[in-house]
């Protein structure tokens, strides 16, 4: 059976298992919504609402999927680098391992410049201090502003007091 008339191209198979893959990640948020009690409140909206919405929204991306699948509409797959996937990846395996030994600005810089290492930005004399920065200021918003813990390291208590 070909996808399109006269183009002898077949459905794509992977693009069928993505598409059912949307569909069960789609599906998992409308059953556990169909837990949630829905009174609605004075706004007519309930803790269910978001939920039902992001379901269907995979639902019909499963469906548009499929159909572009059948239809051989799909985007050719491009040559896969595994390269970047390893250094954001690595980035992240250190920043959980080492976020409540050095806390989190040093952790999350690491992640932001291994993540820019995987993007191409490979000068992480450059791209480290930069995320360092990054990190503190959204470590300093959660704690001061917000007064929401996150796990401090020796850098935040040099700045910021204990």
């Amino acid at each position: 059976m070909t996808g399109q008339a006269g183009t002898g191209r077949r459905p794509d198979g992977a693009a069928f298992i993505i598409a059912a893959l949307l569909a069960v990640f789609g599906a998992v948020p409308l059953w556990d919504a169909s837990t949630i009690p829905d009174k609605g409140g004075y706004a007519g909206i309930g803790p269910a609402a978001m939920p039902k919405v992001v379901g269907w929204a995979l639902i019909a991306l499963a469906a548009t999927t499929a159909v572009g699948a059948f239809r051989g509409r799909l985007a050719d797959v491009p040559r896969q680098n595994p390269v970047p996937l390893f250094w954001i990846g690595g980035g992240l395996v250190l920043q959980i391992a080492l976020l409540h030994t050095i806390g989190f600005s040093l952790a999350t810089g690491i992640l932001f410049a291994t993540t820019a290492a995987g993007f191409g930005k490979r000068n992480l004399v450059l791209t480290l201090p930069v995320g360092i920065g990054f990190a503190f200021v959204v470590y300093a918003i959660f704690d001061r502003l917000l007064q929401l813990n996150l796990p401090g390291g020796p850098l935040e208590t040099l700045i910021l007091g204990g």
